[in-house]
């Protein structure tokens, strides 16, 4: 699967453009993810693209997802990586999904909740843009429980033992990864 054709399917299956926006967000952090561990770009690129792809059709019963994707991309013929990436990160919520094995795995696993946290950090900021916001601004905002409440830390921490990387070097990973594309999203 290319690029082009994982965005194609993402954004034909998705109607919320913040959804679209999260899975560029993710994927941005995916490809920093390759690089720092010297790995396929554009393999790792593409699992943070398509992750969230069904996740409107289960909104009502998201336990369900990623199962239509990770079927998708099965009948497309797609890397098994991508697919067990993909499958792996609804672990604890999902009944379809396995706990991840991979560095792979757990990459999207950690950086998933991480995204939308950083969004969340750059909407409070008075111009709302990511170009405002530091790795110590959001490590500032991390242990306040009511600050972007529905995200789960827990997931994001799991970078330290499961990844090997401190939280502040993957919240600064991530961060500038998404500074990197902030036209893309908006912010």
């Amino acid at each position: 699967m290319t690029r082009e054709e994982a965005y194609r399917l993402v954004t034909e299956w998705t109607q919320n453009f913040n959804l679209v926006k999260h899975m560029l967000a993710v994927e941005a952090i995916m490809r920093a993810l390759a690089r720092h561990f010297k790995e396929d770009e554009e393999l790792w690129g593409i699992v943070g693209l398509v992750h969230d792809a069904d996740y409107e059709m289960f909104k009502h019963d998201p336990q369900k997802h990623p199962s239509r994707i990770s079927e998708e991309l099965k009948k497309r013929n797609c890397d098994p990586r991508i697919i067990q990436a993909v499958q792996a990160h609804g672990w604890q919520s999902s009944e379809v999904a396995q706990e991840p094995q991979s560095q792979l795995d757990w990459s999207l696993y950690c950086c998933d909740e991480l995204s939308g946290f950083i969004i969340a950090c750059a909407l409070v900021r008075p111009d709302k843009k990511l170009a405002s916001v530091t790795a110590e601004s959001v490590l500032k905002k991390f242990p306040v429980k009511a600050f972007a409440a529905a995200v789960d830390r827990e997931h994001i921490k799991l970078c330290e033992k499961k990844l090997g990387i401190p939280l502040a070097e993957f919240i600064q990973i991530a961060l500038m990864a998404m500074q990197g594309i902030s036209a893309e999203l908006g912010l």
